[in-house]
């Protein structure tokens, strides 16, 4: 099936894009579609639109400040923004803990000021000690980076928050700001490693969590760490040419567990459903041979088979489950680069809750996938009623 980019466009006016998030992150709108009717209400209220039998996935992942910068002798500014490790370890979760020096993927700004011999550095103060911390371009053409600092015992996650700023979203049309440390995490982000934030999970509060608790509501989370990539415009007609981005994923044995047992599920955002729908491609690839624990979804995969000839939900997670009781695995670490878009059938979500995305986008296909062609009445509804769109912008609550 041939998907044409320029189906999925609307227009999205630059004022509709919010710069800046609520003061109070529950009162944001929600628009809710459910059996192709809209309504709508705020955030806070989210419980009223949703039965019991919904049990909901959250992404743990939390923001890095990815954006660094160095000042050379001349003044010149560079700035490198971290992508993915790359050395000693290409798992993030591992990649946090490093000590002494490690290598990340990076995009560079004001590349052609920095020559490859060059050490650029910078000092900071953690906690009562003074740090100093060195760059290294370790391959130009692969823009790798080597960083490096003097105080062995901290991890590269200290060394990165003390350096680091708010990766903003290039959409934004701003720096960050100090608040911006605080708005721009979920409340429950645990696993540093994402560049960008799984962004639906904005909206929730400590009470709203504590409700739902009590309320005895499935609560799950699992990790998916957001790439730059998620901003990459999609350059070609075909959507199918679209170079995916790849992302980390750690998936634990009681997620398994819990989608076994619940008769709905929802994903709490665009990254908690790539994980969720992943998961059941991975028990494809074991029901049909792979004896491996590292999961890898490439983007086109879910495409290669007749529908109906699939395996279930349920045989497709318990295969999952089972590999991981035989191998007496507690969670498993891959990537998926899996490519949702309309004609994909969806095999383990049932509803989404996501914010209003960019047009012509991989995350716009990804909606049309999901609900179809009504999310041109949605996308407009949500203009006519002046939502807010984007990152920081209002919510939405998809039910198939």
């Amino acid at each position: 099936m041939r998907v044409r980019l320029e189906d999925y466009h609307y227009t999205l006016p630059p004022e509709k894009i919010a710069a800046y998030p609520l003061a109070e992150r529950d009162l944001a709108k929600l628009l809710i579609y459910k059996e192709g009717k809209v309504t709508h209400d705020i955030f806070r209220n989210l419980g009223d639109s949703l039965n019991q039998s919904y049990s909901l996935f959250f992404n743990n992942t939390k923001v890095l400040p990815a954006r660094i910068h160095f000042r050379k002798a001349s003044g010149a500014l560079i700035e490198v923004f971290l992508l993915h490790p790359e050395m000693p370890t290409r798992i993030v979760q591992e990649a946090m803990l490093v000590k002494n020096e490690a290598v990340w993927a990076c995009t560079i700004g004001n590349l052609k000021r920095w020559k490859s011999d060059q050490v650029l550095s910078r000092t900071l103060k953690i906690g009562d000690d003074e740090v100093t911390l060195k760059v290294k371009i370790a391959d130009r053409e692969k823009r790798l980076v080597r960083f490096f600092w003097d105080q062995p015992y901290l991890n590269f996650v200290d060394v990165v928050e003390a350096a680091g700023n708010t990766p903003l979203p290039p959409y934004l049309n701003r720096a960050a700001n100090e608040k911006d440390k605080e708005e721009y995490q979920t409340v429950y982000g645990k696993k540093e490693g994402a560049v960008a934030a799984p962004t639906a999970g904005l909206h929730f509060t400590e009470k709203m969590l504590t409700d739902f608790a009590s309320e005895g509501r499935v609560m799950e989370e699992l990790t998916l760490h957001v790439g730059a990539g998620t901003f990459q415009p999609v350059k070609v007609s075909d959507i199918r040419e679209h170079n995916m981005h790849c992302e980390q994923i750690i998936v634990y044995k009681h997620n398994i567990e819990k989608l076994l047992q619940s008769p709905k599920i929802l994903a709490v955002g665009t990254t908690s459903l790539r994980t969720l729908e992943s998961i059941y491609w991975y028990g494809i690839q074991l029901i049909n041979g792979s004896n491996t624990n590292q999961l890898f979804i490439k983007k086109l995969f879910p495409y290669a088979f007749d529908a109906g000839k699939l395996p279930t939900r349920l045989q497709a997670l318990e295969a999952v489950l089972q590999f991981m009781e035989d191998n007496e695995l507690n969670e498993i670490t891959g990537e998926t680069e899996i490519l949702i878009m309309p004609g994909y059938d969806f095999k383990v979500c049932d509803a989404l809750i996501t914010n209003f995305h960019l047009p012509a986008s991989t995350l716009i296909l990804l909606i049309a996938a999901f609900i179809g062609e009504d999310w041109r009445k949605i996308y407009q509804e949500a203009l006519n009623k002046n939502y807010r769109f984007l990152s920081y912008g209002d919510a939405s609550l998809l039910i198939r």
